[in-house]
């Protein structure tokens, strides 16, 4: 890929893609201030500055390797602080707080959706700008789809395995918390079957990113 074409791929999918993790991570944060835990309020994440969200390697340095490698643009944002010690109901307030990040990306990809549907619609198709306009949305309906599928896998730490422990206890839990210990092994499996050819993780998350998909088809039909 030539630089023009570095830059635009950028300019395509930076917006949404930091929209999308950083409102994950607030997202996590505001619910859990709901639920008693000040904790990313008090460390000032409490915030959409994406500034504050920034993890060197997930925000910059493997999105930028996506782009080069023409691979879809992904990443991650710094986690927010939350202190469980704070929450008064913990089983309640763990699976909301870990829920709260891939429902915000679900409905983000939703609303940009319905404003693809919009300015497909209506906005005159020889403005300037609408070509990359909607390439910016449809990457938006992607990403957030995307990342809402992926955190709710269940595999430690990513979201789907808190919500998942907030029903366990005991030596169940212990177990199922140890998984993480292996977590690295298992992305690098996934990662080196993909090389081969052998799809694993993207059966599991395909279908969540042709929602995405399918949800813009409907509010085309809806509006038109």
């Amino acid at each position: 890929m030539d630089i023009q074409g570095i830059l635009f791929t950028i300019a395509q999918c930076a917006p949404g893609f930091l929209l999308a993790i950083v409102v994950h991570e607030w997202s996590h944060g505001y619910v859990a201030k709901r639920f008693g835990d000040p904790t990313a309020e008090n460390s000032g994440r409490l915030t959409l500055n994406p500034s504050v969200h920034i993890d060197p390697m997930g925000t910059i340095i493997f999105p930028l390797i996506g782009v080069l490698l023409g691979w879809a643009v992904f990443g991650w944002a710094r986690p927010v602080p939350v202190d469980s010690r704070n929450f008064k109901n913990q089983r309640k307030a763990i699976f909301w707080v870990s829920f709260a990040g891939p429902l915000s990306n679900f409905i983000l990809g939703t609303l940009s959706a319905l404003l693809f549907a919009i300015l497909s619609l209506y906005l005159p198709s020889d403005l300037g700008v609408y070509p990359l306009l909607l390439k910016m949305l449809n990457y938006s309906i992607f990403i957030n789809f995307l990342l809402g599928g992926f955190n709710l896998i269940p595999l430690p730490p990513l979201d789907g395995s808190r919500m998942v422990a907030a029903f366990l206890k005991g030596e169940t839990l212990r177990l199922y918390e140890s998984i993480q210990n292996y977590t690295p092994m298992i992305f690098l499996a996934i990662i080196a079957l993909s090389f081969m050819g052998i799809s694993t993780i993207g059966k599991v998350l395909t279908p969540i990113t042709l929602l995405g998909q399918k949800v813009t088809m409907l509010f085309l039909y809806i509006l038109s």
